[in-house]
């Protein structure tokens, strides 16, 4: 029985391994300015894109940036790959 406790408690603790990490990704020498626009793409299998656009285009659309101070993106997983999601953050003016 005790075997089948900790068989069960490791397929649950690896059913809800996640992981989140933010990078920089790029700087310019504009301001760093007030706005922040983002964008997020989430995909299935690491290879299926399910929905959204995590470029750094849209994020800055979203937030009505025209000059752009740095990036960041940030990765979101679950299970290596299985369900992974991407948010790129644009901040600028």
């Amino acid at each position: 029985m005790k075997k089948f406790f900790y068989l069960a408690a490791l397929v649950c603790g690896m059913a809800m391994t996640s992981c989140t990490s933010v990078v920089p990704l790029a700087a310019t020498s504009n301001n760093v300015g007030s706005k922040c626009g983002t964008a997020t793409e989430t995909r299935i299998l690491g290879i299926f894109p399910f929905k959204g656009d995590h470029g750094i285009e849209a994020a800055a659309k979203n937030g009505g940036i025209k000059k752009i101070s740095h990036v960041d993106v940030e990765h979101f997983n679950v299970l290596g790959y299985i369900y992974t999601k991407t948010t790129t953050r644009v901040y600028g003016e």
